[in-house]
């Protein structure tokens, strides 16, 4: 059976959701290798007081570590919201394969600031579940401003 982009993103989307739950913004993300999934992770920045412990960061150590190698050119990442200029580069050194994301950050995703970050060989989708994955955040800036 060929699991599809969505399928991916809902995984992704139930990550945001802990993320959510923990207080955290909630962005999730899930990397996959040969239809399986490697990695998961959520945003982790106030657990561990860490600006760097974002999803998508998480998400490429974990992978690295489970496949035992440094790049990623047969992996697809997924993540509810387009990557941050950081992670953008972080994908980049570990020449991601593909990239798939949900909503576009208007205010700080790496298409606005560094279009031409990702590998140039990394293949790009966006808007996969993007209606769900913005509802989720925002809901949680809503909450945080009440």
């Amino acid at each position: 059976m060929i699991l599809d982009d969505a399928y991916f993103m809902r995984i992704a989307l139930q990550e945001a959701q802990k993320a959510y739950e923990q207080g955290e913004i909630p962005v999730g993300a899930v990397l996959v290798h040969e239809q399986k999934i490697i990695a998961k992770a959520h945003n982790q920045t106030e657990r561990f007081l860490d600006v760097t412990a974002h999803a998508e960061i998480l998400c490429v150590t974990a992978a690295t570590q489970a496949l035992g190698g440094k790049y990623l050119p047969d992996c697809t990442l997924y993540v509810t919201l387009e990557p941050c200029v950081m992670c953008a580069g972080a994908l980049a050194w570990a020449q991601l394969g593909r990239l798939v994301f949900a909503a576009s950050d208007e205010k700080r995703g790496y298409s606005r600031h560094q279009p031409s970050i990702l590998h140039p060989k990394t293949q790009v989708k966006a808007g996969v579940l993007e209606a769900e994955a913005a509802a989720l955040l925002k809901s949680f800036f809503k909450k945080l401003r009440n």
